[in-house]
């Protein structure tokens, strides 16, 4: 990795597609290392080879700034998908600029988009186009991503890259009459895109606002606060079915990772504590599904204390109609638009202190008074203490964070006038590493089995994208 890192800037000269394809399998590899989670969130050196790469594109292709349409915004996106918080931050995103033109560029070098995200979010709004690059290399479609900005001439571009995604933070170049913005959506890793020093660069959490001002010092970074559409407070009561509920929204690329607790483990703990039930909104693995049914039946608990939904459209319409009554957020990874829905309903949190780092887990992204744990033991003393009073209390803070701090309007006002600094919620006081248990989670990753299941994932990823650069559009 090293040879080919030192490399990379004569080679950006000699082979720029290789080159390119080069940083894109690196800051891959990167992103499957638990060492580099919450740890590196920007790549200066790379970034500026993708953006030389870019502006000798242009020069061979003899561009010149064109006059620009203030009414257009071109949203870079590698590729688009049906469920978790991206494609719906995008959707927020233009909703918001609200554009008279808006036109989502995906690049799908990080695989194919599915149709059905692109369906469910965007058909029904005319003034949004899609427009997928072209099957080809990566240098054949960072120039046609440039072609088409030239041609398009459009006010505004946003950056809604994934972390590897080469091709798009080459594309964009200073100078070419639009202002760039950089939607920091990949937050607790390394993401190419992050110091690009001429965009408006939107950070979406408090953490991670004040990792990229001291960490990565961008000055002008900017907090944008995740939000959704306020569907209105539960009329929560606590323990209202006498069967205490509580659910976790959140996919397997979240709660399947290599971490010292595990998810599907601790769901049958959860349940042996609050003698409810548990509700899990979003797609596990088949493996997963069965230790939680095989854990349920050797602790004795009736296989409907546990439900499990796929998908559901709105979370915060599935907390309402399950009567839940309290959010187990998701471990080792957060689910930040998620546990917004969560605050806006006014369902009580309970949080994870992950082991290795604040970034992860989405830690300061809730109330400052929800309850948290970091060992299952604290958990579970947590889950037997509850009662109606404390539940009762917990959902007026949870609901009051949302209006302060997620509401749409704090978005709208945001768009409307870039400068506008809004309040940054507080980092919470009350979080530490735990040096023993980050040790242990170290030592569990260095198992044969857990290299081995990185390797496949990596591979995995690799072959999605594959797949997505080479095979025809849909």
């Amino acid at each position: 990795m090293y040879r080919s890192f030192n490399e990379l800037p004569e080679l950006a000269s000699r082979d720029p597609n290789r080159c390119l394809r080069q940083i894109d399998s690196l800051v891959d590899r990167l992103f499957c290392e638990v060492q580099t989670v919450g740890r590196i969130f920007g790549a200066e050196q790379l970034d500026a080879i993708c953006q030389q790469i870019g502006r000798r594109s242009l020069e061979q292709a003899g561009a010149k700034a064109a006059a620009t349409d203030m009414d257009v915004a071109v949203y870079l996106v590698s590729r688009l998908q049906p469920s978790g918080g991206h494609t719906a931050a995008l959707a927020d995103t233009i909703r918001h600029v609200g554009a008279g033109r808006s036109i989502i560029v995906i690049t799908e070098v990080c695989g194919h988009s599915d149709p059905a995200a692109i369906k469910k979010f965007f058909a029904q709004d005319n003034r949004v186009e899609v427009r997928h690059v072209p099957t080809g290399s990566h240098l054949e479609k960072l120039r046609w991503s440039q072609d088409f900005l030239q041609r398009t001439a459009p006010g505004q571009v946003w950056l809604f890259n994934h972390h590897q995604d080469t091709v798009a933070i080459a594309a964009v170049q200073p100078g070419q009459g639009y202002q760039l913005h950089f939607y920091h959506h990949g937050d607790d890793r390394i993401c190419l895109g992050a110091t690009l020093s001429y965009a408006v660069h939107y950070d979406l959490s408090p953490i991670q606002f004040h990792q990229c001002r001291h960490h990565l010092g961008l000055t002008g970074n900017r907090y944008l606060p995740l939000t959704t559409r306020d569907l209105g407070r539960v009329d929560f009561a606590g323990f209202r079915d006498s069967k205490f509920v509580t659910c976790t929204a959140a996919r397997r690329n979240k709660v399947e990772v290599g971490y010292i607790f595990d998810y599907a483990d601790m769901i049958p703990q959860v349940l042996l504590h609050t003698g409810g039930r548990h509700i899990h909104i979003g797609r596990l693995s088949h493996a997963a599904l069965a230790r939680i049914r095989r854990e349920l039946r050797r602790l004795g608990i009736a296989d409907e204390a546990f439900t499990y939904i796929p998908y559901v459209p709105s979370v915060w319409e599935a907390l309402r109609t399950n009567g839940v009554d309290l959010y187990l957020a998701s471990f080792p990874y957060g689910a930040g638009k998620t546990m917004v829905e969560a605050m806006g309903a006014g369902i009580p949190i309970v949080i994870h202190r992950h082991v290795l780092n604040r970034m992860i887990g989405g830690f300061d992204q809730v109330y400052d008074a929800a309850p948290s744990w970091q060992t299952p033991t604290e958990l579970y003393r947590i889950l037997k203490s509850l009662n109606q009073q404390f539940l009762i209390q917990q959902s007026h803070l949870s609901r009051a964070w949302y209006e302060r701090f997620h509401q749409e309007v704090i978005l709208q006002r945001i768009y409307k006038d870039p400068a506008l600094a809004e309040g940054i919620p507080p980092l919470r006081s009350d979080y530490s590493e735990n040096q023993l248990l980050a040790a242990m989670t170290f030592a569990n990753h260095d198992r044969v089995s857990a290299l081995l299941r990185r390797r496949i994932y990596l591979f995995l990823r690799r072959l999605r994208a594959l797949w997505g650069r080479r095979m025809p559009r849909y």
